[in-house]
């Protein structure tokens, strides 16, 4: 294998994005890379489907649902934790001035999510199941039409990752009313996932890329206003406080896969069975491998480790 089939997110503080800013990290890999961006972790499910990616970037909700169904992938590296946030306008009672999210939540009529199945759809989900709360979700294809949405009045909350919730306070005039740190501790927000097959045909590539990818994570946590940089000069869409106020939303970035990580996702997963979201049952060794990642990563996880801006 010459060339590995990536397939991403367009979230800015996801590694892909990072490499791809500062391609100098790639200039020693003995593989080239053909990235390709999807607007939701659910889209990546599909092309891993079709077989059009070896690996990719996604929440794990929705690789959990390929799984159910057979889509033949695993996460062998974590990413980021705590990575869905709920924003509304300037005018909506938010946290600190409430912790009582039903309430929060009951101020809201329609609440933009990207992703039917994503992580940030099913923690809604859960929430307003949970709370008894009457909001209608209404999930778009991608974070843009979401911003867009809340922009022309269409919903009035957003539930999504803190590039969306970025967005929402710097173009659309709104606030975080409910922070990631609240949400589902350790909640997986993103892993690298790839299809079971390579683990065996091309270890070595595979733990080549997760070596690029924990090179990434030291960036953003160690030198994230490089990163920020970096970022804003390859989207050109957003400048550089942008990229480094969405990186303080939720500050938890490392390659390793911990156990608040794992224990969080197969309580998503059941979580997700009694909403109908997937059937049956799964063990850890159905969604996880770790073997590569503990070989690269032996020292303890940084996902909370202070980000040194």
């Amino acid at each position: 294998m010459d060339t590995l089939r990536v397939g991403h997110l367009s979230t800015l503080y996801h590694t892909s994005i990072v490499i791809q800013a500062m391609p100098e990290m790639m200039e020693d890999l003995s593989l080239s890379m053909r990235w390709r961006l999807f607007g939701t972790g659910p889209a990546i499910v599909e092309a891993f489907q079709r077989n059009e990616i070896d690996l990719a970037y996604i929440g794990l909700p929705p690789a959990v649902i390929g799984i159910s169904r057979g889509v033949d992938i695993i996460c062998v590296a974590g990413g980021h934790v705590e990575g869905t946030v709920i924003s509304s306008h300037g005018k909506a009672v938010g946290y600190p001035e409430t912790d009582d999210l039903p309430y929060i939540l009951s101020q809201f009529k329609r609440i933009g999510v990207p992703g039917k199945g994503s992580i940030h759809d099913i923690i809604i989900a859960d929430l307003i199941n949970t709370h008894g709360v009457k909001a209608e979700i209404l999930n778009m294809a991608w974070a843009d039409e979401v911003l867009e949405a809340f922009i022309h009045g269409h919903v009035d909350a957003v539930v999504g990752t803190p590039a969306l919730a970025e967005a929402v306070i710097y173009y659309g005039g709104g606030r975080i009313v409910y922070p990631p740190h609240r949400l589902w501790s350790d909640n997986p927000s993103y892993g690298i996932l790839v299809r079971r097959r390579l683990l065996k045909e091309y270890r070595d590539h595979i733990k080549e890329f997760l070596l690029l990818h924990e090179r990434a994570s030291w960036l953003i946590r160690n030198k994230p206003v490089d990163v920020a940089a970096s970022v804003a000069d390859l989207l050109r869409l957003v400048d550089k406080k942008f990229v480094l106020e969405t990186i303080r939303i939720s500050p938890h970035y490392c390659a390793d896969i911990t156990d608040g990580y794992i224990n969080c996702t197969m309580k998503l997963t059941e979580r997700m069975k009694s909403l109908g979201y997937i059937e049956g049952e799964f063990k850890e060794t159905d969604i996880f491998d770790l073997e590569i990642i503990r070989e690269i990563h032996p020292e303890p996880a940084h996902y909370r480790d202070a980000i040194k801006i």
